[in-house]
């Protein structure tokens, strides 16, 4: 036991975090990839753009983010006038790793000539430095409008740009980033798994590297595949995002079978978010109570980040949080 839960013994602390939500006017988010328990006590689950704008127009006066740092960012870019808490400040993404502005600000001064359509899963520097941010319910559309005569950066995720640049037939300057959770899943323990339940279809989130993606039925979004997931006339699917979506489909869904892909090892568990995975209820517990660590954003930053997503909302309102990236 440590000394942090030893100090929070006896306490019932759903009961707890639903008195500080009450007491402080605060909003809980969960992301679909937070544990069950999370996800149960949120007033908003969902993917991590969608939740931001869900806040955004509560009358709430803190934001308890219960999901990845850059995902409470978004949640302060939108909403400066609230508090954006989140539990635990060292739940990050590889994806963010993987791209330091100062890097990605040389790589875009050497490519002048090219427009930086940048996944949401950066940081709020990169956000700053990027023309248009995108989501995976996104980006076709905004895709689209761009002249194909007009060079493209994408980053910082090279699997999701590279579906796109296939699927476009887009040639694209791709930055090198991945999700490590995404990354982690077996093509050779897939298709075991496919023999296991044949007819079974597949639905791989588009951060999935393409020896995986290539197999799925449905490419989308997290939101995009438990829509998939409710509107399928199969009764058993096959699950290639972070393995905590099912909880929600499970809810939604209870008489259908979902599977989690497999990862190198086998099983699923491989898979789950080691970043996500560091937010616990105590630590939301401790967050309402003491309103730490708190998201702050130097003002000047905040709104030249606010421009990118702006630009995205206005190309592609009409699909942000519809979580469709298309059936194959």
């Amino acid at each position: 036991m440590t000394a942090q839960s030893a100090s929070l013994a006896g306490l019932d602390l759903r009961a707890e975090i639903d008195r500080l939500r009450k007491e402080k006017n605060a909003v809980i988010l969960a992301h679909y990839y937070q544990k069950p328990e999370l996800q149960d006590l949120a007033d908003f689950v969902g993917d991590s753009l969608e939740l931001s704008r869900k806040a955004a127009e509560t009358d709430a006066d803190v934001i308890a983010f219960c999901g990845v740092k850059f995902m409470a960012e978004v949640a302060k870019i939108l909403s400066p006038e609230k508090t954006v808490v989140l539990p635990d400040l060292n739940a990050g993404c590889s994806l963010e790793d993987a791209c330091p502005p100062e890097k990605f600000k040389a790589f875009r001064e050497a490519h002048p000539d090219h427009i930086a359509i940048t996944y949401i899963n950066c940081s709020t520097e990169v956000k700053a430095l990027s023309d248009i941010i995108v989501t995976s319910s996104s980006a076709e559309k905004i895709l689209s409008q761009i002249p194909r005569d007009q060079k493209i950066i994408f980053g910082p995720d090279r699997h999701l740009g590279g579906y796109l640049s296939r699927k476009f037939d887009r040639e694209m300057l791709l930055w090198p980033g991945v999700c490590i959770v995404h990354e982690a899943f077996s093509e050779t323990e897939l298709l075991k798994l496919m023999a296991q339940h044949p007819g079974a279809p597949i639905a791989a989130h588009p951060e999935c590297p393409p020896t995986i993606v290539d197999h799925a039925d449905y490419v989308g979004s997290t939101s995009g595949i438990l829509n998939y997931a409710k509107e399928m006339a199969a009764d058993t699917l096959i699950v290639a995002t972070e393995p905590h979506i099912i909880h929600q489909m499970q809810l939604a869904i209870p008489n259908k079978t979902f599977i989690g892909a497999p990862g190198a090892d086998g099983n699923c568990n491989c898979n789950i978010c080691p970043y996500m995975a560091l937010n616990t209820l105590e630590k939301l517990y401790i967050s309402l109570r003491d309103m730490t660590p708190q998201i702050e954003i130097e003002e000047g930053l905040r709104l030249k980040a606010k421009e990118s997503l702006d630009r995205m909302l206005g190309m592609a309102s009409g699909t942000v949080g519809m979580g469709d990236l298309g059936a194959r």
